[in-house]
């Protein structure tokens, strides 16, 4: 098993902690899924991934579908989906994605957060190059067998693919994302859930104090109700 299982395991207890901040980043998701595709999953992936997403972290369906309705009103403004690229103290590099309706508000408030921790913001491009950028699906494992699988989706560009206690998961490049939902759709494979991460390509060990002056850069920035993931260096 590769980088991809290691990260997963090393992030599954922390992502998605709070359910409330879960369904918050979900509706921004939903907003930008629609306005970019509009409100028909049976027409727009994007939105269907969304949806899945959501019903993976027991989101009520009526939420969901006023999310949709809500995002379809002449009124209701966009999300953009904003990077920020900084360092964290002990040179641990950080990656910042955001989805903001007001880029002022959001910058400030994560360049506080850089501030108050002793770490820096960096210019763009400073540190999204330690990163790739993926994508991941998670399917039902029963009748399938992971390294036919992975044989079967290196094709539409699968690069990794492991059970763990939750099922499958296959790990490919971000521009691999399309055409795998498409091959696991026309199969009639179920999606559980899907979502794209950015591996660190090489992590730094710290001592624990030094994890401690980390962590408290990564627990401000997640708090923040803009911020939709947080990436890092830092070996945990």
């Amino acid at each position: 098993m590769g980088r991809a299982f290691e990260f997963r395991k090393a992030r599954k207890m922390k992502r998605w902690s709070a359910m409330s901040k879960a369904f918050t980043r979900i509706g921004k998701d939903i907003v930008m899924a629609v306005k970019e595709g509009g409100p028909d999953p049976d027409s727009n992936s994007r939105l269907r991934a969304v949806i899945q997403n959501a019903k993976s972290v027991n989101m009520p369906k009526d939420n969901v579908e006023r999310a949709i309705k809500k995002a379809s009103e002449k009124g209701q403004g966009d999300y953009k989906e904003v990077i920020f690229e900084g360092y964290a103290p002990h040179g641990i590099a950080i990656l910042v994605e955001t989805a903001t309706d007001n880029n002022t508000r959001t910058v400030a408030n994560v360049r506080a957060c850089f501030s108050k921790c002793d770490g820096s913001m960096g210019t763009s491009g400073s540190v999204v190059f330690m990163f790739d950028h993926t994508c991941n699906f998670r399917i039902p494992a029963e009748g399938l067998d992971p390294e036919e699988l992975e044989l079967e989706f290196i094709d539409f560009g699968a690069e990794e693919v492991f059970a763990d206690d939750d099922g499958i998961l296959i790990y490919a490049p971000f521009e691999s994302f399309g055409a795998i939902q498409a091959e696991l759709e026309s199969r009639t494979i179920e999606i559980l859930s899907s979502g794209f991460e950015r591996i660190p390509q090489i992590t730094k060990e710290l001592t624990q104090e030094q994890q401690a002056d980390v962590d408290k850069l990564l627990e401000k920035l997640d708090d923040d109700d803009d911020v939709q993931n947080v990436y890092h260096t830092m070996q945990e």
